[in-house]
């Protein structure tokens, strides 16, 4: 009798069953409803760097938004702002002369990471609805402060990660939501870059001196030191200032992530990385890997997530979510979301080499009654929802803070919501600093001592 063999399984397999391939449906998502109409918003800037200035391009393009005034510590980007949005718009170096003007109904923060927390309190508490950039706060001890002065104070609060207003993250959220990719174990998500703008080396402008720049202004609370222009214009490389990739980068993913999942946040962290290739005197990482586990919770069962960002991938930019189930994937990149589903095939395999003949030939015509060769077998298939052409969730996250300034409805990115993203992401940097795996308890924001 020949001995059977593997080969001659997956022969006898072939010859009854054709592999079918992948099937593709192509969707269009819908545009989010356009703005409510309302009452004018009189908006300030305060921060007019790159970020700031890219919000504020975006949040007048919304019906009945107008700014009135800009805040910046460097003359340069006050001039600029009148350039840009014209001369009856009101200039200063200090934005407390911002929260104090009547005609000021909310304002965009756009300033530094260790200045977010600080403003946005004073903000608030000055009567004003605030748009905060990423991270909400760059210390994890600000949190709850600035979760307690938004319920205080009664003012919308909307932390600048647009993920949350996105058609594309929606319609990952309702797909994951009806079952789509089976029962979740894993979520990972990247950012590579490989470019010097990409690792924050943004340009010096030649006229930064202490007569064009407020650098007391700017130092804050950081520590006392002389002027230094690529400190400025280079921040985030240096963690008196900023928060590293970890709260540049890493927010944006928890954003997506806990809003496409209904998640608050992991029970422990742990992080690696190095300075590799940007050794230009900045002090975080340019190559950051983050470890989350999250427990079960009743929109989802226990599961791990891997983030990852490079600054010096040699493959180029790139960057992408996979939301990992028993029977598909989520894929948030490239053209949208994609749906891939590959369904688990029912019969087992089996392995017998190592076994006697006699046996193998048993196991093998058990196994062939049990699970007989198929005339088919189930298709992978994949849905692919794209935007439409010019979409930006950018102004559709400024769509959903007008609305509510309007409204006074509550926003989904609120305090406490922009804390839960920013907390685990700050943890990263404690983690790789203290070489430890920090615990998290994320339904009481706090770290946990061990």
């Amino acid at each position: 009798m020949k001995r059977p063999t593997r080969r001659d399984f997956l022969k006898s397999a072939a010859a009854g069953s054709l592999a079918a391939p992948a099937i593709l449906r192509a969707h269009e998502l819908e545009r989010q409803a356009p703005p409510a109409p309302g009452p004018r918003v009189r908006l300030a800037l305060i921060g007019a760097g790159g970020q700031g200035s890219s919000d504020t391009r975006t949040a007048v393009r919304v019906p009945g938004v107008e700014l009135v005034a800009v805040a910046d510590i460097y003359d340069g980007r006050l001039a600029r702002a009148k350039e840009v949005w014209g001369s009856q718009v009101a200039t200063t170096r200090d934005y407390r002369e911002v929260l104090a003007r009547s005609d000021v109904d909310a304002v965009i923060i756009g300033t530094p990471d260790h200045w977010h927390a600080r403003i946005a309190t004073e903000a608030m508490k000055a009567g004003k609805d605030v748009y905060v950039e990423k991270p909400m706060v760059q210390k994890i001890d600000e949190g709850l402060g600035v979760v307690a002065a938004a319920r205080e104070t009664g003012r919308i609060l909307q932390v600048g990660s647009q993920r949350v207003s996105s058609i594309i993250y929606a319609k990952a959220r309702e797909l994951y939501r009806s079952g789509a990719i089976g029962e979740l174990n894993m979520v990972e998500a990247w950012i590579n870059r490989n470019s010097a703008l990409g690792a924050w080396q943004y340009t010096i402008p030649p006229d930064a001196s202490p007569q064009t720049v407020d650098w007391d202004r700017f130092l804050g609370n950081a520590p006392t030191r002389p002027f230094e222009a690529v400190r400025l214009f280079r921040w985030r490389n240096y963690r008196d200032y900023g928060t590293g990739i970890p709260g540049d980068l890493f927010v944006h993913l928890f954003t997506g992530i806990h809003y496409v999942l209904g998640a608050i946040g992991p029970t422990r962290v742990m992080a690696t990385g190095g300075l590799r290739f940007w050794n230009d005197g900045r002090d975080v990482p340019d190559v950051m890997l983050g470890l989350y586990d999250y427990p079960k919770t009743a929109s989802h069962p226990a599961f791990t997530m891997s983030l990852r960002v490079n600054f010096a991938d040699g493959s180029g930019g790139s960057e992408g979510f996979r939301f990992i189930g028993d029977s598909g994937v989520l894929t948030i990149g490239g053209p949208g979301v994609t749906l891939s589903r590959k369904p688990r095939p029912k019969d087992p395999g089996y392995s017998i080499d190592t076994f006697p003949l006699a046996l193998q030939q048993q196991i093998l015509d058990e196994h062939r009654a049990m699970y007989p060769p198929q005339n088919a077998v189930s298709e992978t298939s994949d849905e692919v929802y794209s935007p439409p052409p010019g979409y930006s969730d950018q102004y559709d996250h400024f769509v959903t803070f007008v609305n509510a300034v309007r409204s006074r409805t509550p926003v989904t990115e609120d305090a406490t919501f922009g804390f839960r993203a920013a907390a685990p992401a700050l943890l990263t940097n404690d983690s790789y600093f203290e070489r430890a795996a920090i615990a998290w308890d994320p339904e009481g924001m706090r770290r946990v001592r061990t």
